[in-house]
């Protein structure tokens, strides 16, 4: 199938659907970013991944990027939103202001093709679009992408997820399984709102996951037991699993935190006594780290990268902000040091772009994973990485 797909939206989800599919379709990358789509045009990568860095700088893709909506679009056979949907803690609900816009005009630009939403929606939004724009041209497929590894995660997909049971929609699932060389990935066709629960689903298990090894991490530092026996003997079970179970600062970034909390408002009244609860921990788990930071004693606190993931530029909802927060209200002094930022401003915080002077300047370095530059200062290292892994 040799298809032309436009692609809204140069984010995580944008670029590694794009590389994914321009592999063995003509692909055309949207973005009101005129630095993403000069990146793009010159076979440079806008996001931090290394795989789909090597694959477009090798510049055997069919792959162009523009600032133009309508050039996008022309002739284009599925059209995927990569959107960003915020969520909203007033309204306790995802922005989806853009999706609606962007969808429209598609429509009216080219009402042959098909839309597909990659972005994460309130449930039921995918029926409520669909209504409001008179069509049945609108497909909702969650991503499962991990940052840093959206290529891979497209390829070698875990499964497939159509909110369609149409003709487009079991289409559009034929492309994304002709381009992957996995040929043996499960394929689930449902009705919408049954897709828009699998993503919110699937992300709320995962920070419930990474709240339960920080709970069980929690209590192996305050009673004095070796955190990384416990995790390995429980994680041998194969009905538990040896993933998503290194201890960390909490769980942040693009997903989690939003999806987990849009899930828990879409309960109402059903009892959800567990869903309510991971939130809670996260917060408690800052606050007893930042305690055990405090006890030490020290002054001077440099805090090592703010993405909650070895190699993301991503540091959205990151859990050391918290932390940091924590800190700076006991009267310590932080330092931050990024490779990814050129500058950074946090009131209480100095920023520090050398990190030998970061080194020199900190007491104790602070940091969620710890990687081969700043293992250097590992007598100074207080982390909770155990087996440096984020899976």
């Amino acid at each position: 199938m040799n298809l032309k797909i436009s692609i809204i939206g140069a984010g995580y989800v944008g670029c590694g659907n794009a590389l994914f599919l321009a592999t063995h379709n003509d692909v055309s990358v949207m973005d009101i970013d005129e630095r993403k789509v000069t990146d793009i045009n010159n076979n440079i990568l806008p996001i931090s991944d290394p795989a789909g860095e090597a694959l477009l700088k090798n510049g055997d893709l069919r792959i162009n990027a523009t600032n133009d909506l309508n050039l996008s679009i022309q002739g284009a056979d599925f059209v995927i939103l990569a959107l960003p949907t915020n969520f909203n803690e007033r309204t306790l609900q995802y922005d989806t202001s853009m999706l609606d816009k962007v969808a429209e005009d598609v429509l009216k630009l080219n009402p042959e093709t098909f839309i597909v939403i990659k972005s994460t929606v309130n449930i039921g939004y995918t029926d409520g679009l669909q209504k409001k724009l008179n069509t049945n041209r609108v497909i909702f497929s969650p991503e499962f992408l991990r940052e840093g590894h959206a290529l891979e995660d497209n390829l070698e997909p875990s499964r497939i997820i159509i909110g369609s049971k149409e003709a487009s929609g079991k289409k559009f699932a034929q492309l994304l399984v002709e381009s992957s060389p996995k040929k043996d990935v499960e394929v689930l066709f449902m009705e919408s709102r049954d897709a828009e629960s699998v993503k919110l689903f699937s992300n709320t298990y995962l920070a419930m996951r990474v709240a339960f090894f920080n709970e069980l991490d929690n209590f192996c530092l305050e009673n004095q037991i070796d955190a990384t026996n416990v995790i390995q003997g429980v994680s041998l079970d194969s009905r538990i699993g040896n993933y998503y179970n290194n201890p960390s600062f909490g769980f942040g970034g693009y997903c989690l935190p939003k999806d987990s909390k849009q899930l828990l408002q879409q309960f109402h009244d059903t009892p959800s006594h567990l869903i309510a609860s991971i939130q809670d921990s996260n917060e408690q788990r800052k606050i007893f780290l930042a305690q055990k930071i405090i006890d030490l004693g020290v002054k001077n606190v440099g805090v090592y990268k703010l993405a909650m993931k070895a190699g993301s530029d991503n540091s959205r909802d990151s859990s050391v902000f918290g932390i940091i927060n924590i800190l700076i209200d006991a009267g310590i002094n932080i330092f931050i040091f990024d490779d990814f930022l050129d500058e950074f401003t946090l009131p209480g915080a100095t920023f520090i772009n050398s990190l030998d002077n970061f080194i020199d300047k900190s007491d104790l370095i602070v940091t969620n994973r710890i990687d081969e530059k700043i293992s250097i200062a590992k007598d100074k290292i207080f982390s909770r990485d155990i087996f440096s892994t984020d899976t």
